[in-house]
């Protein structure tokens, strides 16, 4: 999956002749806090940020006085995973995206990168998650699914996260096609996997679709 199909259609980068108080507007608009600088010709020329613009000697001044430095910037064919985590080692709200020979095509959002996350994890679907934790050298997570599948299961979509360095442990989250996930959670155990929580749907489905929500606008903060 790559960010070709994310790029915004309707988010509009600044032209080198904008002035700080339009940019300001337009990003206020357009929800998001920075945005990329680019010349009549398509060539990217740099990235601004609201703070940059907020300290900015005054509203008149030129979006281009305030470039300095080279702008970070994706190619089409980058991942999602690559271009979230360009994202947040950067802290950005959006991603100039430019081709082969480095004309700019447009942007993609932070939130449009996580929503496109939130539909890989199956937050939509109906079903119960269970969460569990295992030694990241003993770890094969083929076992997981096949043996949740040998039993009338489902996997959904399955993620995991480093827990502790130096225990070499790993967090995973698993989302199956049942209701109640305390099947799930017996099986899994009854095999040697110390399951740490499971969420079956028919307990409480609105505490965990405000999970996810404060989740991702964890993510988008």
């Amino acid at each position: 999956m790559t960010v070709r199909t994310l790029i915004s259609p309707i988010t509009p980068p600044l032209k080198p002749s904008d002035t700080v108080e339009f940019a300001l507007g337009l990003l206020k608009e357009s929800h998001v806090c920075h945005l990329p600088v680019v010349s009549s010709d398509k060539a990217l020329l740099g990235v601004v940020s609201e703070d940059q613009l907020l300290d900015a000697s005054h509203p008149s001044t030129l979006v281009s006085d305030l470039i300095f430095a080279e702008p970070v910037k994706i190619a089409a064919n980058t991942h999602v995973f690559n271009a979230t985590k360009v994202l947040i080692d950067h802290d950005l709200t959006t991603l100039p995206v430019v081709s082969d020979n480095g004309e700019y095509l447009g942007l993609v959002r932070r939130h449009d990168l996580f929503d496109r996350f939130a539909r890989m994890l199956a937050t939509q679907e109906s079903g119960a998650i269970v969460s569990l934790e295992a030694n990241e050298r003993d770890l094969v997570l083929s076992q997981i699914i096949h043996l949740i599948e040998q039993n009338d299961g489902r996997v959904l979509s399955l993620s995991t996260e480093k827990r502790d360095e130096a225990a070499g442990t790993i967090g995973i989250t698993i989302k199956v096609n049942v209701k109640d996930g305390t099947r799930i959670r017996h099986l899994l155990e009854h095999n040697g996997y110390k399951v740490e929580s499971a969420f079956g749907e028919d307990e409480d489905p609105e505490d965990l679709l405000d999970r996810v929500q404060e989740f991702l606008r964890y993510l988008e903060a």
